[in-house]
């Protein structure tokens, strides 16, 4: 059964270090892994701390995965990749050296690492069994900056027009989030969910062919402003229409996995997959040499008011 609780939001200074670990090894006593409880409490300490000593709030703390391969995860607002610390010395006391960093987290976890985006990072790891007396678990790095970007090749202009503000916003936040999922699935359980590898290339190959972060502001700037509507031009390489039309088979593949509660995301609503068909499938369709076509699909409802607009 996959853990998707809700994550434990932390207040600063050392008791935000104790709730942590308290919550840690309650949700261990609840999974039945009293087992994993000795490095999950060390582990989660040293992220925690060193969230508090050297990143941005919010920084909040879960247990994601299955009972059988938990994954303790640390958010925060700093997008500057955790570095390891000095080599601790061989008279250092490891169940006394809170705040040491990185290495403690290496050898109190099968597997651990970092993934970065534009709203800050996750740090994580699997909790081993006992603690390791070597260096520990290689840690596995993802959503870093790859420096510049490279021109598009054989470049096709793709026209969205009428796209939904809300729904638009609903799908960058969706997207974030499998994305998220799927490639830390692939660090750190990669044999247990096999459709996660798929998705997770097919995620960097859009990642590479679409760069869409012109567009999102843009978008939340119409929706500010009022906007119900907006229209979109986007540029991407010819090569990206075998990217879309696999995403789009992926992600069908993934609500029918989130059904059987194989992975950790919610299925789409019938709302969510018909815009999204509409516009990964009009970008397909236009590179295929179609004319635009406006969404004219249901609008998913949204809870939160408008901000005012910009006078």
């Amino acid at each position: 059964m996959p853990l998707n609780r809700p994550a434990l939001t932390l207040g600063p200074g050392p008791r935000g270090v104790q709730d942590a670990r308290r919550w840690v090894v309650d949700t261990c006593q609840a999974i039945g892994r009293d087992d994993l409880i000795d490095c999950a409490e060390l582990g989660v300490s040293e992220l925690v701390t060193n969230a508090l000593l050297h990143a941005r709030p919010p920084i909040t703390v879960r247990v994601r995965g299955t009972a059988q391969y938990p994954r303790v995860e640390v958010r925060d607002g700093s997008v500057e990749p955790p570095r390891m610390p000095d080599p601790i010395g061989e008279d250092d006391d490891l169940l006394l050296t809170f705040g040491r960093g990185l290495n403690i987290v290496a050898r109190c976890s099968d597997a651990w690492g970092a993934d970065i985006d534009e709203e800050g990072k996750v740090v994580w790891f699997v909790p081993a069994a006992t603690i390791s007396d070597e260096d520990g678990a290689e840690g596995h790095f993802t959503g870093l900056d790859s420096g510049e970007v490279a021109p598009i090749d054989d470049p096709v202009t793709v026209r969205l027009l009428g796209v939904p503000t809300i729904a638009y916003q609903g799908f960058v936040h969706h997207f974030a989030e499998l994305r998220r999922e799927v490639r830390l699935l692939v660090l750190s359980t990669r044999s247990v969910y096999p459709v996660a590898e798929d998705l997770a290339q097919t995620f960097d190959d859009l990642q590479r062919d679409i760069r869409a972060t012109a567009h999102h502001r843009l978008v939340a700037d119409a929706y500010a402003a009022g906007h119900d509507t907006v229209d979109l031009e986007i540029v991407v390489p010819r090569r990206a229409g075998r990217s879309l039309a696999r995403f789009l088979e992926l992600l069908d593949l993934a609500d029918d996995f989130c059904r059987q509660q194989r992975l950790l995301s919610l299925a789409r609503s019938p709302e969510q997959r018909a815009f999204q068909e509409w516009y990964l499938g009009e970008a397909v369709r236009q590179i295929d040499g179609g004319e635009p076509q406006p969404f004219d699909g249901p609008v998913p409802a949204h809870a939160e008011s408008r901000p005012s607009s910009a006078s």
